[in-house]
């Protein structure tokens, strides 16, 4: 990245009020589950909600805008960086509150949403069993509606904890969030507000018939979707239908570019086999869309998100 946008007060500013948590020139790749992406003009490691909220007044106030990075599981990151300020989110903090007819999980939005799940699990809690395979923090699941296994987010959400960037702080519900599949109202208009912590409502059941729902959603992921450095699904299922068998049903599985590649275990993921770059990971989004539109007539629309600096590439993020 050679173009600077950030006023140097700014950056002093952050360096001031966080100190040894911003750098400067900071490489993104190994932040995202892929291992792939330039770097951050700017990096600022938030430790827990409080963090967030600082660093965004702040941010706000000098009409500067921010990314939040979690788990990385769910991004593009171009190979030329992004421009600005990115907020790594490492609030993480986690409690079990069971004092109502029902046990709630409330977690920062850094914390993984696997783990989160798991340990409503081992107490015996019934209703997240489904997140414990999906990849991830609290706060990318809220914002993106995540779900697997015929269940999702906003089946389970009691409330999110949000900061508005004109109106402070927020408690919203789940209807607050105007859900869609894989969707909400704050992925459809990003850069006003921030997803601060989330409560899950859950039911009562045993350690033992969690478990075993638990096991079986991940069982079954193993046996169907690959490991290694990838996403999640690439493209979001048409109505009634799977983007993995569209491109399957195009001969596509195994196409690469570079060191991407289509899974061969499931044509919806993507696998970086090695030293793939965004590049070739964009390339393959895009003749993955052209050709199953040719096939089957249907054009598949991205799960994942592209971030950054895609100007060389002449390319609008969002867009395969």
């Amino acid at each position: 990245m050679t173009h600077r946008t950030l006023p140097p007060d700014v950056v002093d500013g952050l360096k001031a009020r966080f100190a040894g948590r911003v750098i400067e020139e900071a490489d993104l790749a190994p932040y995202t589950s892929a291992r792939i992406g330039g770097p951050a003009e700017l990096l600022l490691e938030a430790r827990s909600r409080d963090d967030l909220v600082r660093a965004f007044q702040f941010l706000w106030g000098a009409d500067i805008a921010a990314i939040v990075l979690g788990g990385g599981s769910n991004v593009l990151i171009s190979d030329h960086g992004v421009r600005g300020v990115v907020v790594l989110n490492k609030a993480r903090a986690v409690r079990f509150e069971d004092a109502g007819p029902n046990p709630v999980a409330w977690a920062e939005s850094g914390a993984v949403l696997g783990s989160v799940a798991r340990r409503t699990v081992s107490r015996g809690w019934s209703g997240l069993e489904w997140a414990a395979t999906v990849p991830g923090t609290v706060g990318g699941a809220v914002y993106g509606n995540a779900g697997a296994h015929g269940s999702d987010t906003a089946s389970c959400l009691d409330v999110a904890e949000i900061l508005q960037r004109d109106f402070g702080e927020a408690t919203w519900s789940a209807a607050d969030l105007e859900y869609g599949y894989r969707t909400s109202r704050l992925k459809r208009n990003p850069g006003h507000a921030l997803i601060l912590a989330a409560a899950f409502n859950l039911e009562h059941s045993s350690v033992e018939a969690a478990q075993k729902k638990m096991q079986e959603f991940v069982a079954h992921r193993r046996a169907t979707q690959p490991g290694g450095a990838s996403w999640g699904s690439m493209f979001k299922n048409p109505a009634g239908d799977y983007a993995g068998r569209l491109i399957e049903a195009a001969g596509l599985k195994g196409l690469r570019r570079g060191d991407a590649e289509v899974s061969n275990q499931h044509a919806n993921f993507f696998i970086n086999r090695g030293r793939a770059t965004a590049a070739d990971v964009r390339e393959l989004l895009r003749e993955v869309r052209e050709r199953v539109q040719d096939h089957s007539g249907v054009a598949l629309e991205l799960e994942i998100q592209l971030l950054g600096d895609w100007e060389a590439d002449r390319i609008q993020p969002g867009q395969p």
